[in-house]
């Protein structure tokens, strides 16, 4: 099984902060790794044309994010950056 995690949040999708799950916008799931692969390829050309930056991390965390796209947090009393990860997830059968 392969999934692709997609993610919008004020923190980079490594963190994994708890509760993290409320912040995923789509879950898909692949059964062959070629159909994963493919996926996998066309949303990360997607993000890489929609956003400015990118940042990868152990080879399946992404994250994505382009300075203009922040929100105001009344916790900090300041703005925080959104940032779209990818979370790849593979599992054996």
């Amino acid at each position: 099984m392969y999934t692709i995690i997609y993610m919008k949040a004020d923190y980079e999708p490594w963190w994994k902060f708890e509760g993290w799950e409320a912040f995923i916008q789509t879950n898909e799931t692949f059964e062959t790794e070629e159909q994963f692969e493919a996926a996998l390829q066309r949303k990360l050309q997607h993000f890489r044309i929609t956003y400015d930056n990118e940042v990868t991390k152990e080879g399946r965390f992404w994250a994505f994010w382009s300075e203009d796209e922040s929100v105001f947090c009344e916790a900090c009393d300041d703005d925080v950056q959104i940032y779209h990860g990818i979370i790849v997830l593979k599992s054996e059968k």
